[in-house]
């Protein structure tokens, strides 16, 4: 599991920070692949009980549509997800945030990591474009909640406009 972050503070408090924290990794840089990089290793050193973080990008190359994994924090990982499959490929086809309290609850969930009891995943849209995802797991039932949701989803929303 990753260490949480040591700065103090509600939830709110350290989430705000964390979203200023890749807004100043990503200022100016116009690689995404390095931009998402950097916000992986963010979230991966600043979410306590989370076993993988990363993205996984729309690849629509030679006729797929699919999601293809891209940088990450974690355990190897799937390489190669159908939209609408899985709990990442659920929330591209839907272009809405899952947030699963027990993934082994979840209709046709793909186990990457055996480790792996809940999980929150957001889509990157850039306007109604589809990007990708950030995908976030926890060895924890019922880890992540709205609060959580609410500021992944502003977290995103940062990434997707220095695109």
């Amino acid at each position: 599991m990753f260490a949480k972050s040591s700065y103090e503070g509600t939830r709110e408090q350290q989430y705000t920070l964390l979203i200023q924290q890749v807004e100043a990794l990503i200022h100016d840089e116009p690689n995404r692949i390095a931009n998402l990089a950097n916000a992986a290793a963010l979230l991966g050193q600043f979410l306590s009980d989370v076993n993988w973080v990363g993205f996984y990008l729309l690849d629509q190359t030679q006729g797929k549509n699919e999601l293809v994994l891209g940088p990450f924090q974690g355990m190897p990982a799937c390489v190669r997800i159908p939209l609408g499959r899985g709990v990442c490929g659920t929330s591209a086809a839907r272009r809405e945030t899952v947030l699963v309290p027990d993934v082994h609850a979840f209709p046709g969930h793909i186990a990457c990591d055996a480790a792996s009891q809940s999980e929150i995943v957001v889509p990157i849209l850039l306007g109604d474009e589809l990007i990708g995802v950030l995908d976030i797991d926890s060895p924890i039932i019922n880890r992540f909640d709205t609060i959580d949701q609410q500021y992944l989803e502003q977290f995103v929303q940062k990434l997707a406009a220095a695109m």
